[in-house]
């Protein structure tokens, strides 16, 4: 592991950019957008998959996320008045599903900090996708609350959840959360998540060279056989705050090279279109993928960029729309909402939204210098969630 002492200047900011202005055809009576779930932006991208982060606080200070010296206990968090309400998020997610999205991904901070989110599962739950099919609703989460909150999650129709585990190794797996939380405790909560049917349970480990790489092969190791999907996600440049150095990512190249060099992979195909991960199964003796002993993912949004396929958007826990997760501003919803904006004037904002988007930032950075990329001023992943 790294010195921890090690020096690094990391930029003190408001962490809330500004936001764009509406297109001016939003607004425009003469220029409705007819939800019908064929919205595509400038690049033929549908529009398939909302995150919505329901805070923006967390329990834990990872030190890719919400370090410590800038998210201290003087760090001033939205207040109450200034989130959406369960009610607004459930309006605008109706709007969304008009546009064609099927999944729901619930994130923060920790979404779990949210009291009562089990109300707003069950809001969401109840909605239908176009063709009248149930939503996908999914929630991510760092496991420390799953132990008390997963039944009655489930009981309100979330679907499955994914957790963030960046290691087994106890020490290591404190220091990266570096508020001293034990990791048999998210264990529990995962073990807690598949007793409730929460399933199939995804663990997403960030990878940083010199800090957790060392546990790679022992959470392949652990989940490998055990019905849960464990993905590897390249350490990314969101915000800037974490103080991102491109030495410091580790290629999914290399993990993958590491990992086959104990447990032989073969390369699945993926399982749904603008899906991040790419997928490796476990091998049998004949060098065939083997169900029973499942899979990983490796997720390569530093060297091997996705934009082209990105079908997703991201409202923050305010109401601001984010068409990537590496944008520097985003689009104020909660102003229409509260406004006095109708259903349709919300659809047509977000229609005008997607279809005039143009993101591309993952390839950008590919053409870029190496570290120029960290300067940038954008949202944080704690803001906008993951």
């Amino acid at each position: 592991m790294t010195d921890r002492h090690t020096h690094r200047v990391i930029p003190l900011q408001d962490l809330r950019p500004e936001t764009l202005p509406l297109p001016t055809d939003a607004l425009d009576p003469s220029l409705r957008i007819q939800p019908n779930g064929l919205l595509a932006d400038t690049r033929g991208r549908a529009l398939r998959d909302l995150r919505i982060s329901v805070t923006d606080r967390c329990n834990f200070r990872c030190n890719y996320c919400m370090p410590k010296e800038i998210f201290d206990k003087d760090y001033a968090y939205l207040p109450h008045s200034a989130l959406l309400s369960f009610e607004e998020i459930t309006r605008l997610a109706r709007q969304f599903i008009a546009h064609g999205v099927q999944k729901i991904r619930l994130t923060g901070g920790e979404p779990l900090l949210r009291k009562n989110l089990e109300q707003l599962v069950a809001q969401l739950a109840a909605l239908r996708t176009l063709d009248g099919t149930p939503l996908d609703i999914t929630l991510t989460t760092n496991g420390s609350l799953l132990v008390r909150k997963a039944q009655a999650l489930q009981d309100a129709g979330l679907r499955r959840v994914t957790v963030s585990l960046d290691g087994l190794d106890d020490a290591v797996f404190r220091a990266m959360n570096d508020v001293d939380f034990p990791v048999a405790d998210v264990l529990a909560g995962i073990e807690a998540a598949r007793a409730a049917g929460l399933g199939p349970i995804k663990i997403n480990m960030v990878v940083k060279r010199g800090t957790n790489e060392q546990e790679i092969l022992p959470m392949a190791r652990h989940f490998r056989g055990s019905g849960m999907v464990l993905r590897f996600i390249e350490y990314m440049d969101v915000g800037a705050t974490n103080g991102w150095r491109m030495n410091e990512v580790m290629p999914s190249a290399e993990v993958v090279k590491l990992i086959q060099s104990e447990l032989p992979l073969v390369a699945l195909e993926a399982s749904q279109p603008g899906e991040t991960a790419q997928r490796w199964g476990y091998a049998d003796a004949h060098g065939r993928h083997d169900p029973a002993l499942g899979e990983i993912g490796v997720i390569s949004s530093v060297t091997q960029a996705f934009c082209h396929s990105c079908n997703r958007a991201r409202l923050s826990t305010e109401g601001q729309l984010y068409l990537c997760l590496f944008a520097e501003k985003g689009y104020d919803l909660r102003s229409l909402l509260r406004g006095g904006a109708s259903d349709v004037d919300l659809a047509n904002a977000i229609g005008h939204i997607w279809q005039a988007r143009n993101d591309n930032y993952s390839e950008q950075r590919s053409a870029m210098p190496l570290d120029s990329g960290a300067a940038v001023k954008r949202v944080e992943m704690s803001y906008i969630g993951g």
